[in-house]
């Protein structure tokens, strides 16, 4: 019995958190500027500091800033033909046959793919924080799977299956 409710598509990024990421981004951004433009007033008296001294804090508050937007970074896209993750730094590939479940339980932070070989990988663009659009993402995955696996033909049990 073919699923026909399943989205053609899901794309789902954190958005809660994406947003405080920007927000402490640009806080650590303005104050490093600020440091860094008043720091020749603040001089020991031992240690006088100069221009270069000025760029090299701006410089190092704009790459502390990227460093906090990578946290945003992660996304979920699928379709028919199987699932693509992105992590902070990690992207995977994979095709609806090699998922087994889509986890999001009640006390998580964010969902999981059940993998069939027993693995179970983070998906963190589906959080917790983000409510709503969080459960139409796993419901949207969750349709995704279901109508792949009535479009597969069965498997035999393997000696290890449940």
């Amino acid at each position: 019995m073919p699923v026909t409710d399943a989205p053609a598509r899901v794309s789902a990024v954190p958005r809660r958190l994406r947003l405080v990421c920007a927000l402490a981004a640009a806080v650590v951004v303005v104050v490093m500027v600020v440091v860094g433009l008043l720091l020749p007033g603040s001089s020991t008296g031992v240690v006088q500091f100069g221009w270069a001294d000025q760029v090299a804090i701006i410089g190092i508050g704009v790459c502390l800033g990227a460093g906090i937007l990578t946290f945003g970074r992660s996304r979920v896209d699928a379709d028919a033909s199987g699932v693509r993750v992105r992590n902070l730094f990690v992207r995977h590939e994979l095709p609806w046959a090699a998922v087994r479940a889509v986890r999001f339980d009640r006390h998580s932070s964010w969902a999981s793919l059940l993998l069939v070989n027993g693995d179970e990988m983070s998906v963190l663009a589906i959080q917790a924080g983000d409510r709503e659009h969080a459960v139409r993402a796993v419901e949207g995955l969750r349709a995704l799977l279901a109508q792949a696996q009535a479009a597969e033909p069965p498997r035999p049990p393997l000696l290890y299956d449940d």
